[in-house]
């Protein structure tokens, strides 16, 4: 199907702009967002779910619910506005991990701690193995 072609009117002269046309088999939302520019998602009516459809739905609740029940109220708040459980998931990665900036601040700090580490004098041989191993499991979770 060749593009359609639109006429516009500028206030000195006229010009021909083209669009592609859309494949004849999509439905005509589609074919009106095809002419918009970027592609936008089209979400259907719940009327118009298939059982596909309210199975994704009911499994996005029962995530988001998760989530809901099992973090705690500084962070709730933090992802409250999210809207999928897959919103979720990115806003906590966020959070929790950071950017790769705030990673490398966060591992430079605890190769610092590493290095600077000593056993005080009234500290237990038990106590800074303990602080020893968290130095050592915080670098592993960072990469090093």
């Amino acid at each position: 199907m060749p593009p359609r072609r639109i006429l516009r009117r500028n206030d000195e002269d006229r010009h021909e702009e083209e669009f592609p046309q859309p494949p004849p088999n999509q439905d005509a939302s589609a074919r009106a967002l095809a002419g918009m520019g970027a592609p936008q998602m089209v979400e259907k009516q719940r009327r118009e779910w298939t059982g596909e459809d309210k199975k994704k739905s009911n499994l996005d609740n029962v995530a988001k619910d998760i989530f809901y029940k099992t973090l705690n109220k500084n962070t709730f708040i933090k992802i409250k506005m999210c809207s999928t459980a897959k919103d979720i998931w990115e806003k906590l990665i966020q959070i929790c991990e950071g950017n790769e900036q705030t990673k490398e601040n966060k591992l430079c700090v605890a190769m610092q701690k590493f290095e600077n580490l000593k056993m005080k004098a009234r500290e237990t041989l038990n106590e800074f193995d303990e602080l020893f191993r968290s130095l050592v499991n915080e670098l592993e979770a960072l990469g090093k």
